[in-house]
């Protein structure tokens, strides 16, 4: 709700309904996670969010506003979480399918830490990370820069002894594209792309989602200026 960008931004209308209720749909839909909690800052500029996030019949927990890695800590361990998938409430078009294949990957190879976007690879806006209990934990113990307790996974990432594992896009090209709301001009982009999507259900994937810019290119060019530095050489 602070975001100074595009303030209020997860209960903007999308399509009839908040941004915040699409991003809890697609966590929904993936199927190798047992529960979706939606941690929200204690503030009470943030209790229209918890709100919503009641309303659509999730888990939702309540904690320190800028600190979000004790947050995010101590939602964990109410919910006796073994594995945490991170995904962020400005990302209405996740796809569930790759965040699936991230927890999978993370289970497959036995690491610490799973993401999609390290390096990016994959359409911003479909970035997702899973990580250990036992890692949260000690970052939660340990970490004391400000920036890794205010974005959660920094101190695990870098951390020297942490098995590191990323999912990689099937082509390079896909960081062309930007999904994510943080701009006037991303709400313009998804509100355009959603009015030419078909109507869900299934919930559109990627590849749905790529198939309907290929045909509508005017669409991509609306949030064009902000995409990635090296995604606007291309």
């Amino acid at each position: 709700m602070a975001s100074k960008r595009l303030p209020g931004k997860v209960l903007l209308q999308l399509n009839g309904r908040s941004v915040l209720s699409h991003v809890i749909e697609r966590c929904q839909a993936i199927r190798n996670a047992d529960e979706v909690c939606c941690a929200i800052s204690e503030s009470s500029n943030s209790d229209l969010v918890a709100a919503e996030a009641e309303r659509c019949g999730i888990t939702v927990f309540r904690g320190s506003e800028n600190d979000v890695l004790d947050r995010y800590y101590h939602a964990a361990t109410w919910l006796k979480a073994d594995v945490i998938l991170r995904v962020t409430s400005d990302c209405p078009m996740l796809d569930p399918k790759i965040a699936e294949q991230v927890i999978d990957l993370r289970a497959k190879e036995k690491a610490d830490f799973a993401t999609n976007n390290q390096p990016p690879t994959w359409p911003h806006g479909l970035d997702c990370e899973a990580f250990s209990y036992a890692w949260l934990e000690r970052a939660w113990k340990e970490a004391v820069k400000v920036s890794d307790r205010e974005h959660v996974s920094p101190f695990i990432r870098r951390h020297p002894e942490v098995q590191f594992v990323n999912l990689t896009a099937p082509s390079s090209e896909l960081t062309v594209h930007r999904w994510t709301l943080d701009y006037p001009e991303d709400l313009q982009f998804i509100r355009a792309l959603f009015a030419v999507l078909p109507p869900a259900p299934p919930i559109p994937s990627m590849t749905d989602i790529l198939l309907v810019l290929e045909s509508h290119p005017e669409i991509m060019k609306i949030n064009r200026m902000h995409r990635l530095p090296e995604a606007l050489k291309r």
